[in-house]
């Protein structure tokens, strides 16, 4: 089940990945092509996560893993199984039969269902297959591949489960990423929203992995039952946001009326609309200064022909920030500045995903320790921080709110 209408509710359930050796096979050559900026040390990332689940379950947050839920999946059936190694293989890039068919069989041959998920995860090097059956017949891929080249390339994003899909309402939207890297990381949420007992058949679909057009859950943002924001960013394209619209108002359960797009600049340090702007309080809001030069809004709402699944009204809204958000959530609202507004500290906190807050209850956060001056301003603004360690978990560039993604929350 889905339930998630709010940003600021009490969170119920959570979804989250536990980093894992896919991070051990990051190198310096392969960094920018994986989204990284840096190699994080794993063992402090896992503890720096451990302390993160803590934080959670001390709140009375279910803590449920993206492996624990897919091997679950894989467990109810072989054929299910075959069938996601083999798509898994396919989306991976294998093409060659002979190393489809070594891949699937060294991966079928791992009989723990979770031992087996890790492992698509963490990516699979060609040293790694049967030797003998390798030498069978010779191919040019044998003679110029090291042995420690990889067939399947790690994944080491998924620690941030925000983006692959993104709860809305009682359904989701199973989202088609902006890189190549990241592109495998929807299969998990495909197969368990489509097998795992305790979602299928009982969550909307309002996005679609196969459709053309990218968009990532750190984007969407669940302002209100009526209510949701978009960002248009590097990774969401206007596109996918006017799909998204469509699917959302012809579905006669959905309540979400309107569809506010955010145009941030495109850049690495705002690649989603929520590493500047979320939502912590039922008045207050986090953002980082430098959007406010070049943030534009659109509302989205449905058209004026009836029975068209095409039509939208769309314009522009001309007003600050502040006036946008007190005009469509009723009430006055206070927009609380990276770092207190300090134009070198905020660029550096945001940078460390100073605006990247998990909010867990109104105006309960969990940030960062390492921005001190953001977090200072937030209780100085009343709201209850819960920092975590994050001196490797940020090497990835992104924070609680990216490694999150909410299932429940209280209506």
């Amino acid at each position: 089940m889905i339930k998630v209408t709010s940003e600021i509710k009490p969170l119920k359930k959570v979804l989250l990945h536990r980093p894992g050796k896919e991070l051990l096979n990051l190198t310096p050559d392969t960094l920018a092509r994986l989204l990284f900026d840096d190699i994080p040390y794993l063992p402090v990332a896992q503890k720096e996560h451990d302390e993160f689940v803590k934080i959670l379950e001390t709140n009375n947050i279910e803590v449920v893993y993206l492996e624990d839920l897919m091997s679950e999946v894989l467990s109810i059936s072989q054929e299910i199984k075959e069938k996601f190694l083999r798509q898994f293989i396919f989306e991976a890039g294998i093409r060659t039969p002979k190393y489809k068919n070594l891949v699937f069989e060294y991966l079928n041959a791992i009989t723990d269902n979770k031992r087996l998920v890790l492992k698509t995860m963490e990516g699979i090097q060609i040293g790694e297959l049967d030797r003998k059956k390798r030498e069978i017949e010779k191919s040019l891929v044998d003679l110029v591949s090291e042995e420690s080249k990889f067939i399947a390339e790690p994944m080491p994003n998924l620690y941030f489960t925000r983006d692959p899909f993104a709860s809305i309402g009682r359904g989701i939207a199973l989202n088609k990423m902006y890189s190549v890297t990241r592109s495998r990381e929807t299969i998990y949420a495909e197969y368990i929203f489509d097998y795992h007992p305790d979602f299928k058949d009982q969550v909307a679909r309002y996005y679609d992995r196969y459709l053309p057009h990218h968009i990532e859950g750190g984007d969407i943002l669940n302002l209100n039952e009526h209510i949701l924001a978009v960002g248009y960013s590097q990774r969401t394209c206007p596109e996918a946001i006017d799909q998204l619209a469509k699917n959302l108002f012809k579905d006669e359960e959905c309540k979400i009326d309107t569809v506010l797009a955010f145009n941030i600049p495109n850049s690495r340090a705002f690649m989603h609309l929520d590493t500047v702007f979320t939502q912590i309080d039922y008045d207050k809001f986090t953002y980082h200064p430098g959007i406010m030069d070049t943030l534009q809004v659109f509302e989205i709402t449905e058209g004026d022909i009836p029975e068209s699944d095409e039509d939208l009204n769309v314009k522009e809204i001309n007003a600050s920030l502040e006036d946008i958000l007190s005009h469509y959530l009723e009430r006055k609202i206070t927009l609380i500045p990276c770092a207190g507004g300090d134009k070198v500290a905020a660029e550096r906190e945001q940078w460390n995903d100073g605006s990247n807050t998990l909010c867990i209850a109104p105006g309960v956060v969990v940030v960062y320790d390492r921005n001190e001056l953001t977090n200072r301003t937030l209780r100085e603004h009343g709201i209850k921080v819960l920092e975590m360690p994050s001196a490797e978990l940020s090497r990835g560039r992104g924070g609680p709110r990216c490694m999150s993604m909410p299932l429940e929350r209280e209506e």
